[in-house]
């Protein structure tokens, strides 16, 4: 997957959300800036970011608050990541060890903790009702979704209701909202496409997570910067076991089933072969294919530039990555 392109249209914007961040990271007391600096450098595709200069752009907006905007996402999304880590005890994230088990739990809950009122701080320092409304509720929601999954852990009976919309607060949202803020800085009288960019975000959040399912079971560990089978290991009830227990045959349901509820990699092999001869990794593709579809379709009102055009062409690379 290859976004240097996508990249490239706002070089200089992204240089500087990167420098924003380095800067708002230091802190006086040590072991935050430890983890900070390990953060950094732990990399990340910052797609988020990205999502929210480019729609600020493409929605006309030239003053340099979207570098504010920006950092903020990303502060809000490494805070969720460093959380997550702790409650599904991952060791594994970009390739490298996870904050929680190098520095351990309580380092890695507390500096999440930072990075929220770190993130909180900006937020007020912009001024800006519109945009505190908008992180605060997107917060608020991603709460929900976390224990939402954590309801749904070990749980074979879940709906694809309800997974989806595990999937919607606590993956979508925060892409979601990235466009949605960057489109309110750049929204006039005359020009106002804010819900365009809102259900861009929203459904380009769908389908990464729906190609996150996918990957789980047939992605490559060294690419993806994490193990395979994390969320099987976990018990966690993604939309190829559900479409499997759903539609597989009574014995490919039963296997699912017990994997879903003991957890545990014993039989990934197994899985990923039912999971596959079921038919629900293709289903969970063709459902990120028409999630990519309606982002697609909501940027149709927003006039051309080359901002538009990188969001349509992230959409698509989403949809086809491997990683």
């Amino acid at each position: 997957m290859d976004f240097k392109a996508i990249y490239s249209v706002v070089d200089d914007d992204f240089e500087a959300v990167n420098a924003f961040i380095n800067h708002h990271l230091d802190s006086n007391v040590p072991l935050i800036r430890e983890v900070g600096d390990y953060i950094v450098q732990s990399g990340g595709k910052r797609l988020r970011p990205l999502v929210s200069i480019l729609a600020a752009r493409a929605s006309g907006y030239t003053g340099q608050q979207h570098i504010d905007v920006a950092a903020v996402i990303e502060f809000l999304h490494t805070a969720t990541l460093l959380h997550d880590d702790v409650v599904d005890e991952s060791n594994l994230r970009r390739g490298r060890p996870t904050v929680n088990a190098v520095w351990g739990n309580a380092a890695s809950v507390l500096v999440g903790d930072f990075l929220i009122s770190r993130a909180l701080q900006l937020m007020v320092a912009l001024q800006h009702p519109r945009l505190l409304e908008i992180f605060s509720q997107s917060t608020n929601t991603i709460s929900e979704g976390e224990v939402l999954q954590l309801i749904n852990v070990r749980d074979p009976n879940t709906t694809e209701q309800n997974y989806m919309r595990v999937i919607h607060h606590k993956t979508a949202k925060m892409f979601e909202s990235a466009a949605e803020t960057g489109a309110v800085l750049g929204a006039t009288d005359g020009n106002d496409h804010v819900e365009a960019f809102t259900r861009y975000g929203r459904h380009l959040g769908i389908a990464f997570q729906l190609i996150d399912d996918v990957l789980d079971y047939q992605g490559d560990a060294d690419a993806l910067g994490k193990n395979v089978g994390d969320d099987l290991a976990e018990g966690k009830p993604t939309l190829p076991l559900i479409y499997t227990i759903n539609n597989g045959s009574a014995e490919q349901a039963r296997l699912i089933r017990d994997a879903i509820r003991s957890g545990g990699l014993e039989h990934l092999q197994e899985i990923v072969e039912t999971v596959r001869a079921s038919g629900g990794l293709q289903y969970t593709i063709d459902k990120a294919d028409e999630q990519t579809h309606l982002a697609l379709d909501a940027l149709a009102q927003v006039p051309d530039s080359p901002y538009k055009d990188a969001l349509v062409r992230l959409a698509n690379e989403s949809l086809q990555r491997t990683y």
